[in-house]
């Protein structure tokens, strides 16, 4: 351990560890906060949630594009389909923002989340 903490200690102090974007990404998902901190803190490539569940992280319920329609999922959230999603503005940042795509399955109610590579 000895060893360990000499050659630790012998690391320039001028190096650090390459700043990350999460902080920033975060600040971007806006009112969808609680599901983007679910999504990246999640080390799974694959997260299903329900739309329940999607519901309760969001506090509001899901527009009712998002449970007839599979584009809404699907398409990057624009000022078009800003006005269809009044109840959850920018969802689709969250994930994305998480760096997910969704994949929803409308019959069982439920959306998965992979990981982008």
């Amino acid at each position: 351990m000895w060893q360990w903490l000499k050659r630790r200690n012998m690391i320039a102090r001028a190096e650090s560890a390459p700043t990350s974007t999460a902080p920033q990404r975060r600040r971007q998902a806006g009112a969808d906060q609680l599901l983007f901190d679910y999504l990246e803190d999640r080390y799974a490539q694959t997260v299903v949630l329900t739309f329940q569940q999607i519901e309760d992280l969001l506090g509001s319920g899901l527009p009712e594009p998002a449970r007839q329609d599979r584009g809404w999922w699907l398409e990057p959230q624009t000022s078009a389909t800003a006005a269809t999603t009044a109840g959850t503005p920018g969802a689709t940042r969250a994930w994305t923002l998480a760096g997910r795509t969704a994949s929803p399955n409308l019959q069982a109610q439920t959306v998965t989340f992979e990981r982008v590579p």
